[in-house]
Parts: structure tokens; sequence; C-alpha cells
């Protein structure tokens, strides 16, 4: 096949790329230039896509012996990632820029782009695996390394899209593995350190970014009862499952830790209570989309066994999910029409938050993703 290589600069692209030269595709690099700051370097393992990053990626391909090119997506990464991350949280919810990411451009964009120039595939460094059903159809898979499997956030990946990706690593059994074959093929990157928090906030100040974005609105903090013991200097600087940082002036009447249960960004007020509040036993998605073909009855409403995660690294849980059609759900909360997903919980979570992401599995499968619109309680469901 004719192959593109996402080549991020770390060791995990470096090595999908040359496993997939090693099996005989055809293969060309290609490191998408994200930040608008080119001059931007890397600090130890803070973010990605900056120069030095760009460099590593150069220097692979290099080594691997193969085209290498510079694209740069950073207009479309900013409208797509960067601006959706900060308009989510100015309407009180918490994105996951890493999925944005994926499903914008690295198979949106990026794939587009792939196709029109007459690729059959995008290859890249994710930990995860394609699975060919009898009739050809394609699945998401968790990869062999359950440790640092990331089909979570690869969720978001449509039929279309899994058509034309490879994951060379998929039955890799281990980082350490990667990294040591990265040092026979002398790949520089064998010891780089992974990259990690939101890569265009590269000092980790996610609080201090977001307020040179948005313009922070002074408010009270409450506790569940409504009784106010607090303030704050701008209400979407928090998370819901927040415990540090709050700094009340009233304590709980326990002498226990309050923790954040929601965020009013319409008054600025931000709720706390005790930990017990923040489990959650139902959730309601929106943007539905499926990786690959839904579970029989699905799309006719009829409910199926599955296991939810609401975060890359969290543990799944037994569940049961259900669609509500889009005429009986009518318009979710930020006006986008189309059918809602109804989860309930075997066991209940805590502090799953609005705006992160629901991936259905069943077993190792991905069988699709949902943006959590609310979540809450048995009891308190109306």
């Amino acid at each position: 096949m004719r192959v593109l290589a996402a080549m991020s600069g770390g060791v995990d692209s470096a090595v999908a790329a040359a496993r997939a030269v090693e099996a005989g595709h055809d293969v060309v690099g290609v490191h998408l230039a994200l930040n608008r700051m080119p001059g931007t370097l890397r600090t130890g393992s803070r973010g990605c896509c900056t120069i030095e990053d760009s460099n590593d990626a150069w220097r692979a391909c290099d080594r691997l012996g193969i085209p290498f090119y510079v694209w740069d997506f950073s207009e479309r990464f900013k409208a797509d990632v960067v601006d959706d991350f900060v308009a989510e949280y100015a309407a009180g919810r918490t994105p996951n820029p890493c999925m944005r990411c994926n499903e914008r451009i690295k198979f949106a964009a990026l794939l587009e782009k792939a196709l029109a120039l007459g690729f059959d595939a995008v290859c890249t460094g994710h930990y995860a695996k394609v699975v060919r059903t009898a009739d050809g159809s394609p699945e998401l898979h968790r990869a062999a390394d359950w440790a640092k499997d990331q089909s979570y956030v690869l969720g978001v990946l449509t039929a279309e899209q899994l058509e034309h990706c490879l994951f060379p690593l998929a039955d890799t059994p281990s980082k350490a593995e990667v990294r040591e074959e990265a040092a026979r093929r002398g790949l520089s990157v064998a010891k780089k350190p992974d990259s990690h928090d939101i890569c265009f906030i590269s000092d980790g100040d996610t609080r201090g970014w977001l307020a040179e974005q948005i313009e922070m609105e002074p408010g009270d903090i409450v506790d569940e009862t409504g009784a106010k013991v607090g303030e704050h200097t701008g209400a979407n600087a928090f998370t819901v499952g927040q415990r540090r940082g709050l700094r009340l002036g009233r304590p709980a009447p326990d002498g226990k830790p309050r923790f954040v249960l929601e965020i009013r960004p319409k008054d600025a007020t931000v709720v706390v209570g005790p930990e017990k509040l923040l489990a959650v036993e139902r959730i309601r998605g929106i943007r539905l989309s499926w990786a690959g073909l839904p579970p029989a009855g699905a799309e006719a409403g009829e409910e199926f066994v599955c296991e939810a995660q609401v975060r890359a690294h969290g543990d799944p849980v037994p569940a049961r999910a259900r669609l509500e059609p889009a005429d009986a759900a009518g318009e979710a909360a930020d006006g986008m029409p189309g059918p809602v997903l109804q989860v309930t919980l075997d066991a209940p979570l805590r502090g799953v938050a609005p705006g992160q992401t629901v991936v259905l599995y069943q077993g190792t499968r991905v069988l699709g993703q949902a943006t959590i619109d609310t979540a809450c309680a048995l009891d308190r469901v109306g």
C-alpha cells in the first residue's frame, strides 16, 4: 500500500513507520505543524508538535530512508481544537482536546488530504487495533498492552476512517519493547520522554492559560444546599471533581474536603459538596458516532449491554445503553439535533463532567462514543 506515516517526533510513531516500511509498504513521513508559534521548544515531557519534535521526526525518516514533509495545519488546529477547547470551558464543560484532534485533524483533515494524494492508509503510533469481521467490515479494538491502550481517544473514528487506518503497534506487548526496537533500529528518539498534558499549553498551567483566553467573571461558591461558602475569580477555570484550589472560607460541617459538583457559567456560580455526591449512575450523551457497525437493534432504540469508559486511562464500568430517537430527544443542550445516548451504569462513576467523552465497549471492541451532556445519580433523574 501507499502509506502516509504521521510522524509526531516521538518513539511510537517512529517505530510504527519503521514497521510499515519493513512490511513492504511505500511509506512517506509527514509531520503536522500545529503550533502557531514555530519557534516553540518542548519542555521535558510537556507538549508536542514543536520545532524540536519536527526535527526528531525528520531524523527518524532520514534513518528509515523515506521522504519527509511538514504540513501546516495550524489554522485548522486552532479553529477545530484550540477554539473549541476555549468555547467548551466558557460554556462550563470539560473538553478532551486529544479526542477532538483525532476526530478533526489526524483522521479527518490529514486522512482527507492523504486520500486525495493517492495514499491508501494513514499510519500512526497509536496503541489500538483494527479487526476485520467475517464480511470485511472494520472494527476498532483495544491494543495488546492495556496499560498503553489508546482506543479510548480513537473512539471518535468512524467505519469509513477505520478503513484507511494502520496501527502497527497494535500487538506490541509493552512500551519497553517499542523503545528497545527503536534503539536497535538506531532511532534517536528511543529514550525520548513521552509527551503529556495539553500540547498547546506547554507549561501545563491550564487555569492560567484559560484566564488569558476567557474573560473571567468573579462569583460565588455555594454548597449543595445553596449556602455561600466562598468566592472565586472565574468559574470557567474549575472542573467537576476538583478538590484543590477552592480556597473556601467556610469549612464543611463534617470537616471533610469539598469537591466541585457543578459549574454554572451563566451566573458565575460554582457548586461544591461532599465526595459522595460526585458519584453518577446515568449519563446522557450527544454527538454520537459508531466505530464500525452499531450493536444489533441499537439504532431501533433497543437496549444493549456494554462497558462505559469516561477517561483515557479509566476503568470500564458495566452498563446498559440505548438510543432515544431524534424526534423524541429533540435538540441537545448545545443545539445539535440527533439521537441521544442514554447510559445506565451498573456501578457509579465518580466526577463525570459534561463535555467529557463516554466511550462504549463490548469486551475489547470499541462500539462508539458520545459527548457527555449531563450526568447524575439515578435518584436525581427526572
